[in-house]
């Protein structure tokens, strides 16, 4: 059974909707359970937000993870960061990935955030995004992780203990074993991690075999989709569900390049709110305000929006009037509540963009894991609570068409 420890809920139903895509059953768990799992399935999803937590207690709930994972029945374990590799200087995802080689009692991993289907390939240890690298992407302004370096190496070597070598494209499309050859002389000269080329979707084949041994694997959902291929021998998506018609509402926190040209392209049918910081900040009824507005516009023909989404000047103009981090939490806390207060009010149906904003009105909503149903767009799929009829997209920044918003809705039953 396949372990699954994801450093957001995005990021989670992501690399969940690959496993069912390619024949696993999974579940997604909405932080770490308290309870053993009384359900048989090929792999457990665990959602954490992490990403952007102190290092600390990033380690704490990864290892605590791994641990509930293991005692359920896991064999292997993955890792689970964004496409986009999304960290600072300090982590946290070469930290966690320490902290889990160390438990495991292991001294070598790969590092492979590839995701050719969405853009994210590797050439060189360079990252790219599209046809740009990561360091000239959207993602260069990131509020959180602003990502700066495309080398994959220097950015691990910079928050990680270990030293990280390179298996080049040339190396990879030679096959699975010339591939473990260079995991073997890596590790003789004293590497700890390997970032593996990827720029389509036949390497990340090829690497899935090389590492079906590995206990550990860390990357991001692209890999995954060929790991859970060859176990399941090649088996398609497992009783995929398609969310019912409902009260719905769109909640957009994401500043990525995409996310803005949905939103601009939403707003031209839904009606939509912009959300105020300052008002978020201050005003101690605005929940209360943002909350009525959705009310009388949930009979609309398209889900009515609120969003935070906004381009890279007007963020840094945000940033630079009230910081940062406190802008970033205002927002959070704002949609967290206000998805609370519709979700008492019947909504049952909720399209989230942006990793954080999806992480914190999930812990808000507190449903304890999810069925993962069809895909809206790769990576992106429907999920229903366990507990009750309550749907969610759960929709990472730079992912998806420009028409998302209104192609997720036109996949109720």
């Amino acid at each position: 059974m396949l372990g699954v420890i994801a450093d957001d809920f995005t990021g989670a139903s992501d690399i969940a909707s690959f496993l069912v895509e390619n024949g696993l059953s999974a579940v997604q768990m909405n932080g770490v359970p308290t309870q053993p799992l009384n359900s048989k399935v090929d792999a457990i999803v665990i959602s954490l937000k992490s990403r952007s937590n102190p290092v600390n207690e990033a380690i704490a709930q990864s290892l605590s993870a791994y641990q509930w994972l293991k005692e359920n029945g896991c064999t292997q374990f993955y890792f689970k960061y964004c496409s986009t590799f999304d960290s600072t200087a300090k982590g946290n995802i070469g930290p966690v990935t320490d902290a889990l080689l160390d438990e495991l009692n292991e001294d070598f991993t790969v590092i492979t955030p590839a995701l050719p289907v969405n853009g994210r390939t590797i050439f060189n240890g360079y990252l790219f995004v599209g046809d740009v690298l990561l360091s000239e992407s959207g993602m260069k302004n990131h509020p959180i992780t602003p990502m700066t370096d495309a080398n994959l190496m220097r950015l691990m070597d910079a928050q990680a203990k270990g030293k990280t070598g390179l298996v080049a494209y040339a190396d990879v499309i030679k096959g699975a074993d010339r591939v473990k050859a260079r995991f073997a002389e890596l590790k003789a000269q004293g590497y700890r991690y390997a970032v593996v080329d990827a720029v389509d979707n036949s390497q990340l084949a090829v690497l899935a075999e090389a590492v079906v041994d590995f206990k550990l694997v860390t990357g991001g959902s692209g890999l995954a989709a060929y790991m859970a291929a060859r176990l399941s021998g090649g088996k398609q998506g497992v009783n995929a569900f398609t969310p019912t018609k409902g009260k719905t509402v769109v909640l957009s926190g994401s500043c990525s390049v995409m996310t803005n040209k949905q939103v601009e392209k939403y707003r031209e049918k839904a009606p939509h709110f912009q959300l105020d910081v300052e008002q978020a900040i201050h005003n101690e009824n605005y929940v209360e305000q943002l909350y009525q507005w959705v009310i009388a516009h949930l009979d609309s023909a398209l889900a009515p929006m609120v969003y935070a989404t906004v381009p890279p000047e007007a963020l840094k103009a945000i940033q630079h009037q009230f910081g940062a981090d406190q802008a970033s939490h205002a927002i959070e806390n704002t949609f967290a509540k206000l998805a609370a207060k519709l979700k008492q009010a019947g909504v049952t149906n909720f399209i989230t963009a942006g990793g954080e904003t999806s992480s914190i009105v999930v812990q808000q909503l507190g449903f304890t894991g999810f069925h993962i149903g069809k895909q809206i767009a790769p990576g992106v799929p429907w999920l229903k609570a366990v507990e009750e009829e309550i749907f969610l997209a759960l929709k990472s920044g730079n992912f998806g068409k420009e028409d998302f918003f209104e192609y997720a809705q036109g996949m109720f039953l």
